[in-house]
């Protein structure tokens, strides 16, 4: 009787596996051809099933020993080996594709780790261009618009942190392959590719330009008299190519995002650090002589909206890392009874009122101390840095302000460059169905590493063109598409609250971008543009 109730039990859990990997099978055609409801329906059900039993936690745990198979293809009960293709999106946990790669290779993540990489990609040296853009619009305006794009950003951003797991279990670890998901694999690539991609990529570009103007002015600062060394010399091209030797250096010891967690510390240390020591001395010098808050005359009423447009541009410019809030959420564990999400929104919360509380500052406390008579251009950012302070502040102070932005451009260079590192791998586990091996892994980061320096040394008039760049990629990716993807997969009440919101947000987002598109159009038309190929 007692064996009998043994081989019971064991015919009971053969069924259950039996049962679960049908359903694990089933899940790749309903992500990819199936309706919304049909995704759902069928999703709760997985999803408990594979809490009840583990399995989701087996799978995750084979895939990282190199064991992961596609449970798509079963012949006879035998897993295949993983077929996947460009177009094939679906994925997330049940793709054992993600094991292999940088974004998702260790899902180990924590709360603090998730809040160190949003702080490190989300505060940077854009920031510093704030009180130029209270220069115009004054005080009242200048406090309401960063008010509402403050809180605008605040909520796409836990659109994404809601959306990128799936009620099926399927997480989203790439902007992309949400925005495939939400509009479909033509649209979505259409859309989305170019944005994530420039905003990762050209992220990347331009770091080496600001951190090679950084270490190109350390140098002038540090052998200001010239008895010690040459002030001129190292040229803009050596500084480049010594700030792209230092990032990828440090990306090599990097294996995937998660590991770069102590990075990120770094980088937000140095990021509040600077941020704090510029409003600080800014009101702690006082203001300038005769300083006036009037906004500047303007010669034509064109030039007056491109300005003002070009203002409300720089705030919303400010607030970046949009397009790497799925990739850092992917860092995290995930279960049916602990979802990412919660750890994730943590995250988000504390580092968005540490950024907001530093931007606040900064344009308040640069715009107090200089008026419209701030120092700043939209060419000469990292001019900037010494500008702000050039007037009775000692060297050291300088020289330590330096040696804080590079720090931040080496740290932020590796959440932004790890994105890069990702896209290449995925091409290469498409096609040959493997991980990528360490050798080849070295040999990307190089690649990536010097592409990205010939592009910077061809192209360091790149950030006189971040207006019409940043208006036609990160406005919509920031503030648009968020707001459209949820009612596209959530599908929230036809003309409810939620939806009302989400499309006036995401249409006023589209006309706000196309404004910035004219504006910055027009004042590259007015201005000119230096296009100083190959001469940094």
């Amino acid at each position: 009787m007692q064996l009998s109730m043994v081989e019971k039990r064991e015919n009971y859990r053969k069924d259950e596996r039996d049962h679960v990997a049908g359903d694990i099978s089933g899940a790749w055609v309903v992500v990819c051809g199936q309706s919304d409801e049909g995704r759902h329906s069928m999703g709760s059900g997985l999803w408990l099933k594979l809490g009840g039993m583990r399995d989701q936690e087996d799978v995750e745990t084979n895939s990282r020993q190199g064991f992961a198979q596609d449970f798509s293809n079963m012949d006879n009960g035998v897993p295949q080996p993983v077929t996947m293709s460009p177009k094939n999106w679906a994925g997330g946990e049940l793709n054992p594709q993600d094991a292999w790669l940088p974004l998702t290779e260790s899902r180990k993540g924590t709360i603090y780790s998730t809040t160190f990489h949003l702080l490190c990609s989300g505060l940077g040296i854009q920031a510093l261009l704030l009180p130029l853009a209270f220069a115009t619009l004054g005080w009242a305006w200048g406090i309401i618009c960063l008010s509402i794009v403050c809180s605008w950003k605040f909520y796409t951003m836990s659109l994404l942190v809601r959306l990128h797991e799936s009620d099926s279990g399927i997480r989203y670890s790439r902007y992309v392959h949400l925005a495939v998901t939400a509009f479909g694999p033509k649209l979505g690539m259409l859309l989305a590719l170019f944005p994530a991609m420039y905003l990762s990529g050209g992220a990347c570009v331009q770091l080496i330009i600001i951190g090679g103007g950084i270490i190109k002015l350390l140098v002038r600062t540090v052998c200001k008299d010239g008895a010690t060394c040459d002030p001129n010399s190292m040229h803009g091209i050596l500084c480049f190519f010594v700030f792209m030797f230092m990032a990828i250096c440090v990306a090599e010891y990097f294996p995937n995002l998660n590991s770069v967690a102590g990075v990120s510390v770094i980088g937000t240390i140095t990021a509040i650090v600077y941020c704090t020591m510029i409003w600080a001395l800014s009101i702690g010098k006082g203001r300038l002589n005769d300083v006036s808050y009037e906004p500047p005359a303007m010669d034509s009423t064109m030039e007056s909206f491109s300005t003002v447009l070009n203002s409300v541009g720089i705030i919303f410019l400010a607030f970046r890392g949009q397009n790497v809030i799925l990739e850092i959420q992917g860092t995290l564990p995930s279960n049916p009874r602990h979802p990412s999400c919660k750890r994730t929104w943590s995250g988000v919360t504390i580092s968005h009122v540490v950024i907001a509380l530093c931007l606040f500052s900064l344009a308040l406390g640069g715009y107090w101390a200089y008026g419209n008579k701030v120092p700043f251009a939209n060419t000469e950012v990292v001019k900037a840095v010494s500008q702000f302070h050039a007037q009775k502040i000692s060297q050291f102070v300088l020289e330590l302000l330096c040696i804080l932005v590079l720090i931040n451009c080496l740290t932020t260079f590796q959440i932004y460059g790890m994105v890069v590192f990702d896209n290449f791998e995925m091409k290469y586990t498409i096609r040959k169905k493997q991980p990528c091996p360490r050798w080849l892994r070295i040999v990307l980061r190089l690649f990536v590493g010097g592409f990205a320096f010939f592009l910077a040394v061809a192209l360091p008039f790149l950030g006189r063109l971040s207006p019409l760049l940043g208006a036609v990629t990160s406005v919509p990716l920031t503030y648009v598409y968020p707001c459209f993807m949820w009612n596209s997969i959530k599908k929230p009440k036809r003309k409810g609250i939620i939806w009302c919101t989400n499309m006036g947000l995401g249409c006023l987002g589209v006309v706000l971008s196309v404004l910035f598109v004219v504006a910055a159009a027009w004042d590259l038309a007015d201005k000119g543009l230096v296009a100083n190929f190959f001469k940094p």
